[in-house]
């Protein structure tokens, strides 16, 4: 993670939605939302993820994903859940994190098994380190610039990486926005038809929240755009011109 951090970009009762189109189908919805409650005695904040297919496409695949996670107020995160279903795939997983003995555990609740695994200082689950990102300080970054960070997905260590790809204003349904353009280096072969599939844009404010995320599959594209947004720490500004949205 960069040194350059600008404090926390979110704040208790945040909401995004959004809409998830595959090739020219509406295909489901995603929300991503976050609250400050208690685990354990410690104020955290608990993270949500979900992602739902419509009606229609789920008769090709029905999709019905659940992914929380736990994090104390340095976005170390202390307990993640993942929850999908995917057709005929199924997962129910819940990690322990041990940031002292710099270990996680994890719970395979399908399977019944639970192991033990090393991890290095810092690391992230999948929503703690979306988290974690938006509290760069966007005003720094500049074309070119790399943010890394260690990630524990599947019971292994990821080194992830996000390269900065320059600055775009694009036009949503609320009008057209300046973005912060990412590039995520994503695991081929697996979802993604090469390394650098997926695109990231993001609101260049003190928000940085997701506006549109685009991604190249093994079979097809998918797209999603931002719908629906909640109490926002900061103000997003939106213009009817997208000259007035460079200024």
């Amino acid at each position: 993670m960069p040194a350059f951090l600008f404090g926390q970009a979110y704040r208790d009762g945040e909401y995004l939605r959004y809409k998830v189109h595959y090739f020219f189908l509406n295909a489901g919805y995603a929300t991503l939302s976050v609250r400050e409650t208690v685990l354990d005695g410690q104020p955290v904040f608990h993270a949500t993820g979900l992602g739902k297919s419509t009606a229609l496409s789920s008769l090709v695949m029905e999709v019905d994903d659940r992914y929380e996670s736990y994090f104390d107020r340095q976005n170390r995160p202390l307990k993640f859940i993942r929850k999908v279903h995917e057709g005929d795939y199924r997962k129910d997983v819940e990690m322990q994190f041990d940031h002292r003995r710099h270990t996680v555990k994890v719970i395979d609740k399908l399977h019944k098994v639970t192991n033990w695994f090393a991890v290095p200082r810092g690391v992230q689950d999948m929503l703690s380190a979306y988290y974690a990102l938006r509290n760069v300080d966007a005003s720094r970054l500049k074309k070119g610039d790399v943010i890394d960070q260690d990630l524990f997905f599947d019971n292994e260590v990821y080194h992830f990486r996000m390269k900065v790809l320059g600055r775009e204003t694009i036009r949503t349904k609320y009008g057209w926005i300046r973005t912060i353009v990412l590039r995520p280096i994503v695991q081929a072969e697996r979802v993604f038809k090469e390394q650098e599939s997926l695109t990231v844009w993001v609101s260049d404010d003190q928000n940085k929240i997701p506006i549109r995320i685009k991604a190249k599959l093994l079979v097809g594209s998918i797209k999603a755009d931002l719908t629906d947004y909640k109490n926002l720490k900061y103000p997003i500004r939106f213009t009817a011109t997208s000259n007035q949205a460079a200024d």
